[in-house]
């Protein structure tokens, strides 16, 4: 099965298999286990396609020992991008999918979206920030609108698993430089989750993960009760009372991972 959205029937004509987008010569820029991302240009347009090969039986067996839904082959991401399209959530637009296969395990698929340009990864920008303090009123609207992201996303049924600063990208055109909210596009959406709500431990590892990320940026005790009362829509005695287990299991989730990644613990003490 080949969808080829409308705006590209024209362009990807020629490609009448998913054996032909799977062949396309990409500068490759990932490859890890059975998949591959690489970027293309055709007809004067650049795309990235992200590649998944049959993945075998061990991988599906892993994702029910833990159990998980397995989350194989680049369907779920093409769901998940098109939801946060739905929910007016900036992110990449697809252009083209393709799967095929009749079991998980023997499955290939692939997922094609338009390049993102002129942007940045906020993890980069805001690495920045303790040589070169941006702003008081950049970086309040900066939280306000990761926080406003993450309040929908989860409020949606709509968990990341990989819910770190380094996949939000700000754009850095002067056009979204002259605007009072910046523009930020969620991506690398391939292990997302889609629920009717987000279990307690899927929404402590999100933001658990994007504070893990944001630890060494000079963040103020001010800066994350901002976020609290934004992500929550709630006051600040509120949260602190009302969501104070999980408030508590995010910093235990984001203080483990530094341990993990760092070896260490963090400098920041909030």
């Amino acid at each position: 099965m080949i969808d080829i959205y409308p705006d590209y029937t024209e362009l990807f004509g020629g490609l009448r298999s998913i054996d032909d987008f799977l062949n396309l010569e990409v500068e490759l820029v990932r490859d890890f286990k059975n998949r591959k991302t690489g970027r293309f240009e055709m007809g004067g347009e650049a795309f990235y396609i992200k590649k998944h090969f049959a993945c075998g039986l061990w991988a599906v067996l892993d994702e029910l020992f833990h159990l998980r839904k397995p989350h194989i082959g680049a369907g779920h991401e093409r769901a998940a991008l098109d939801t946060l399209h739905t929910l007016g959530i900036d992110t990449m637009t697809v252009a083209a999918f393709g799967q095929d296969g009749k079991t998980l395990t023997g499955q290939q698929s692939f997922l094609v979206t338009e390049e993102l340009i002129n942007i940045k990864s906020t993890a980069k920008v805001c690495a920045e920030w303790p040589t070169q303090p941006p702003t008081a009123a950049f970086k309040k609207s900066l939280l306000r609108k990761i926080a406003a992201i993450a309040k929908k996303l989860h409020a949606s049924g709509i968990n990341h698993r990989d819910f770190y600063l380094c996949h939000f990208l700000l754009d850095v055109s002067k056009e979204a430089n002259e605007t009072v909210s910046p523009k930020l596009y969620l991506v690398d959406l391939h292990r997302a989750q889609q629920r009717a709500s987000v279990p307690f431990r899927w929404r402590v590892k999100d933001v658990g993960g994007l504070y893990f990320s944001a630890m060494d940026i000079g963040l103020t005790r001010n800066d994350l009760f901002r976020f609290m009362r934004l992500y929550t829509g709630k006051t600040l005695r509120q949260t602190l009372s009302e969501d104070k287990r999980f408030w508590k299991a995010v910093r235990r989730r984001a203080v483990w991972t530094y341990r993990r990644d760092f070896g260490r613990s963090p400098e920041c003490k909030i």
